[in-house]
């Protein structure tokens, strides 16, 4: 028997637990090797395979492809306690899984383009439609690079965003994803930061790449959670909640986690540590310094306060999708707006808490290993992300609210 068949023997890969208690087994080995996955600029495969061992790519997979058909929260959930113990690997497999969800969405002749060679294939994904798809008899040509594809050294195929020309007179460009197979694609070392840098969002190289016609799907309909694909999933909701409403909170949960992780690392440090000397005397007790409990009551109280707010969200997503189904709802402008308020605050409360951490860590602080500090790092990198930033997508919400046009990515 493999170690990783060790740690799921066949009695616990039965799926009655939650994600996260079936992925708690595997969450120190990945915590000790959190500044190794740094160093490498990528999740390693061991990770990827204990993770998929424990059902973290099937929970909101469709079940006529092996998934579970699960909850979103279940798996938003699961993603705070894997970021804990490495945003990196949190950042990475909350990605691939969602993927797992977002292909769904596609023609179901994709789905089986993909899950009908591999059972277990793996999607990354570069978002940002910068590139003009050609368009030639039945499909497009790509050529270009795509940057930022987390994850890519972990997946089999990749989601690569890009312009679709006008079919006719009348017709508007409209931004897609186009589905393109690991094989025709190469992937560039572009990837060297400061934060989480264990994710390998590397770029991707395509040099005239045929896309069938079938295999993209437009933001348009992925956005509005109107999409080929879901139409033929009904009855849980799950495979038509909106692009934004869902994935976006995979990308919190990995803030969310790492300041959790902080606090549980800060928490340990400071209760053995005294000061040596200097300005606040010697052999002191450092967690009696009334300024490190407010830091540590203030991070804890943000760290709950993110995981209550996007836990809610994502859950709420879901049961609107499901009573749009049943016809007895709609999904609104605001039900839309409001998720991307939760997604990207809830991040801001996480950054609060990492700052708090993070600024008395002392010289100890300085080191790389520290993980207070990497959980410092890899949290301000989640709030650069456009889709997380606070100054967008606050504005965003504050227009919708004060009735104005609502301006970004909703």
């Amino acid at each position: 028997m493999n170690n990783t068949a060790a740690l799921f023997p066949a009695s616990a890969r039965v799926k009655t637990a939650c994600l996260a208690d079936r992925i708690a087994p595997v969450l120190d080995e990945i915590r000790a090797g959190a500044r190794d996955t740094e160093k490498s600029g990528r999740v390693p495969v061991r990770s990827i395979d204990l993770l998929r061992s424990a059902g973290y790519f099937d929970v909101v997979k469709p079940a006529r492809f092996g998934g579970d058909e699960g909850s979103f929260a279940e798996l938003v959930d699961a993603n705070i306690e894997l970021s804990s113990a490495c945003a990196s690997t949190g950042w990475v497999a909350g990605l691939l899984s969602a993927h797992q969800w977002l292909l769904a969405m596609f023609d179901e002749r994709v789905q089986q383009d993909v899950w009908g060679s591999n059972p277990d294939a793996l999607l990354c994904g570069s978002y940002a439609p910068v590139r003009m798809a050609e368009r030639v008899e039945g499909g497009f040509r790509l050529s270009g690079d795509w940057a930022f594809a987390s994850g890519c050294e972990n997946a089999q195929w990749a989601l690569c965003a890009a312009i679709i020309p006008p079919n006719g007179e009348g017709e508007h460009p409209v931004p897609a994803f186009l589905l393109v197979p690991a094989s025709d694609y190469t992937i560039a070392e572009t990837w060297d930061v400061v934060g989480l840098a264990g994710t390998g969002s590397k770029s991707l190289i395509l040099k005239d790449v045929f896309v069938p016609e079938y295999r993209i799907l437009s933001f348009p309909d992925a956005t509005s959670g109107r999409t080929p694909g879901g139409r033929g999933y009904k009855g849980i909701g799950l495979f038509n909640i909106p692009l934004l409403m869902g994935v976006p909170f995979c990308l919190g949960s990995a803030a969310v986690g790492a300041a959790k992780g902080a606090l549980d690392s800060y928490i340990d440090q400071i209760g053995t540590r005294v000061t040596r000397g200097a300005v606040a005397g010697g052999n002191n007790k450092i967690a009696e310094f009334p300024t490190i409990q407010l830091r540590v009551a203030e991070a804890s109280a943000s760290v709950d306060a993110a995981r209550e707010i996007i836990l809610r969200d994502i859950a709420r997503a879901q049961q609107l999708a499901q009573a749009r189904e049943d016809g007895t709802g709609e999904i609104t402008e605001e039900d839309r707006i409001l998720a991307r308020r939760s997604q990207s605050f809830a991040v801001s409360l996480a950054l609060r808490a990492v700052e708090a951490l993070n600024a008395s860590t002392g010289g100890l602080g300085l080191q790389m290993s520290n993980p207070v500090q990497r959980a410092w790092r890899d949290a301000n990198a989640v709030g650069r992300h456009i889709s997380m930033n606070w100054d967008a997508v606050g504005t965003m919400a504050g227009q919708q609210l004060l009735g104005l046009p609502p301006k970004g990515q909703f």
